[in-house]
């Protein structure tokens, strides 16, 4: 998810100086939760023919993200997996952090796969590191830390691979490993995530199901 990563399983916040093409994210800043934001209708672009999965609206900051015009501005092309090395309340605290300068499009919770949009598809979430790649992708984040794999859940792969299918069906996107790529996978990342320990081949299966 961000930079740089933390090795201890309870990460803190740090002060970040963060910018567009190379954002950040800490965990657990609990400025705003997610109970304190009421759930609201999907955002248009989660709303078309695609079969997406049950969405919280959540949204982050509009100081987090690029207002934008996808495909249309851009063609979004991938899609980003993510792992934010802390938890899904403190990481929806910090995408909702007027000064975080870091967004992902979703959030994925490891318990029960529930799904916070915080970015609609037309914009651009600062997510990849590489602002080209922020402009032409969708970024998802899942909870939990890359060096345990009991974060990864039967719930939580199964909606986020639902949420990756209808993006890709929805955008055009091959469903393939070209184009569903993990985070260190973008040029100029120096992340580790989702880590050794997150199921490539399962997660595409589902997919492609």
């Amino acid at each position: 998810m961000t930079n740089p990563r933390r090795t201890s399983p309870h990460p803190t916040p740090s002060r970040r100086n963060l910018l567009r093409g190379g954002a950040a994210l800490a965990v657990g800043a609990g400025l705003v939760t997610a109970s304190a934001v009421p759930a609201l209708a999907r955002p248009r672009s989660a709303s078309k023919a695609a079969a997406y999965p049950e969405l919280e609206w959540i949204p982050a900051s509009p100081s987090n993200y690029t207002v934008s015009n996808r495909p249309s501005e851009y063609p979004i092309n991938y899609v980003v997996i993510h792992v934010t090395q802390g938890k899904y309340d403190g990481t929806i605290s910090w995408f909702q952090n007027p000064s975080a300068q870091v967004s992902a499009h979703y959030v994925v919770r490891s318990e029960d796969g529930h799904i916070a949009h915080m970015v609609d598809e037309k914009d651009v979430g600062w997510h990849a590191g590489n602002w080209d790649y922020n402009t032409r992708s969708v970024g998802i984040e899942h909870e939990g830390f890359i060096d345990d794999p009991a974060w990864f859940t039967d719930a939580m792969y199964e909606q986020s691979a639902l949420l990756t299918k209808a993006i890709c069906d929805n955008h055009g996107i091959p469903k393939t490993r070209e184009h569903v790529i993990a985070h260190h996978e973008v040029p100029g990342a120096d992340h580790t995530d989702p880590g050794p320990h997150w199921d490539w081949d399962r997660y595409m299966q589902l997919v492609n199901a």
